[in-house]
């Protein structure tokens, strides 16, 4: 699953002498909480379980996943990475990890160089594999700051900020940038753990069903394989009990024809040489 994009790189204000009210300001935040609990729900109705949670051979790991965080111990408040004038040695790139635990957290960043322009880009990186969230590309943070907002949806999550100055050949760049991750309001982190659930609860019951019937299979084969067992075991034991009088009757037939062997050799003597008693005759 993605992180949905909720808003774009901040936009230019015109000139204007008219000031916005609290009501708007008010307007416009419930506009975007909106958007982002319908974003956040589009999410997780769409929330397929990992092809490792569903081979796992515990369950903790899925229902964990399911869940989201524990509210007993649940904080709201926005985690901030920022830094200054970080250098950004020429042939060179930075990177920066962000985790993010929390399914339905916004984050939002804001980047600026010192002088240069730089190559940024943002990936979210999960078991399923690697999504773009922001393309890299050349960026002028030096004339003005880079600004985005994003919704991350399934999580674990690692999200990379990348500065890349590998183009470069002679110049160092210095990057600042202030990361900001607002985890969701407890009311959507309800919503989403349930909807979740539903939907890991559709593939388990189909993934049960498909399992049965393998197992069905499985079981008739082992039958049948047992029965062809007992069947050779049967016939062997009579194969045995053949063997046992064969191997009887060779070994009588051994010692029957070592005497008439030796029984045709003294009749054959006797007719060739003569009896000896014979000899004394008179």
């Amino acid at each position: 699953m993605t992180a949905k994009e909720v808003e774009g790189d901040t936009a230019t204000t015109p000139e204007s002498d008219d000031t916005v009210t609290a009501e708007e300001e008010e307007a416009v935040d419930d506009l975007e909480a909106r958007a982002i609990a319908e974003a956040m729900q589009s999410a997780d109705a769409s929330y397929v379980p990992s092809p490792s949670l569903l081979s796992a051979d515990d369950s903790a790991p899925l229902l964990a996943q399911v869940d989201g965080p524990d509210l007993t111990a649940f904080n709201s408040k926005p985690n901030v990475y920022q830094a200054k004038a970080v250098p950004v040695h020429l042939r060179a790139k930075l990177e920066i990890p962000i985790h993010v635990s929390a399914g339905g957290s916004v984050v939002e960043y804001e980047i600026n160089t010192d002088l240069y322009d730089i190559g940024f880009g943002v990936t979210a990186e999960r078991e399923e594999g690697i999504t773009n969230v922001k393309e890299k590309s050349r960026v002028d943070s030096h004339l003005e700051p880079v600004t985005g907002k994003f919704l991350v949806g399934s999580v674990p999550c690692a999200l990379v900020f990348s500065f890349d100055n590998e183009y470069s050949w002679f110049r160092e760049k210095k990057v600042s940038y202030r990361i900001t991750v607002t985890p969701p309001k407890v009311e959507n982190v309800v919503t989403g753990r349930r909807l979740r659930a539903k939907k890991a609860l559709e593939v388990i019951q189909k993934d049960h069903a498909e399992l049965d019937e393998r197992y069905e299979t499985a079981a008739q084969k082992r039958s049948e394989l047992e029965d062809a067992i007992l069947h050779l075991e049967k016939e062997l034991a009579e194969k045995k009990k053949s063997m046992d009088v064969v191997v009887k009757e060779e070994q009588w037939l051994e010692k029957k024809l070592a005497i008439r062997d030796e029984q045709i050799e003294l009749l054959s003597q006797r007719l060739e040489n003569g009896w000896a008693d014979e000899k004394f005759e008179v």
